[in-house]
C-alpha cells in the first residue's frame, strides 16, 4: 500500500482551515450561550502535531464585551470539540483553545489616534 506523502505543513494548514468551517458553522448555528454575541473567527493555528488548535477571533464592543465572550467561548470549549469529532476524522481531535485577536481593536485605536492628532493640528496629511 502506497501513502500519500504531502509538503511538510500542508495538512496543518489543510486541517486548519476545516477546523475554521466547523467552529464558524458551530458559533453561528449551534452555541446557545447568550454571552457569545456576533463572533468572527479570524484563523486557527493548528500544532503541526494536530493537538491543540488555537482559535483567533473578534467581537464587535468594548473591553466588557470582550471579556464575556471569552468566558463564554472557553466554556463552549468542549462542546466544540465534540463537533470537530463529528465533522472531521482526525485520529485525535484537538485539543481547542479560543483566543481574542486584538489586531483589529489596535489598528481601530491608532486610527482614532491619528484622526484627533490630525483635527489638533488643523491639517489634513
Amino acid at each position: 500500500m502506497r501513502r500519500h506523502t504531502s509538503a511538510p505543513g500542508r495538512r496543518p494548514r489543510r486541517v486548519a482551515e476545516q477546523v475554521r468551517q466547523v467552529v464558524t458553522a458551530f458559533l453561528q448555528e449551534e452555541a446557545r450561550d447568550p454571552r457569545i454575541g456576533f463572533v468572527t473567527v479570524i484563523g486557527v493555528d493548528l500544532t503541526p502535531d494536530l493537538q491543540r488548535a488555537v482559535i483567533r477571533f473578534t467581537v464587535r464592543g468594548d473591553d466588557a464585551v470582550r471579556v464575556q465572550t471569552q468566558e463564554g467561548l472557553d466554556h463552549a470549549a468542549v462542546a466544540v470539540r465534540r463537533r470537530l469529532g463529528e465533522a472531521l476524522r482526525l485520529r485525535v481531535v484537538p485539543e481547542v483553545v479560543f483566543k481574542a485577536d486584538l489586531g483589529q481593536q489596535h489598528a481601530h485605536h491608532i486610527e482614532e489616534l491619528l484622526t484627533r492628532l490630525r483635527d489638533t493640528e488643523g491639517r489634513e496629511p
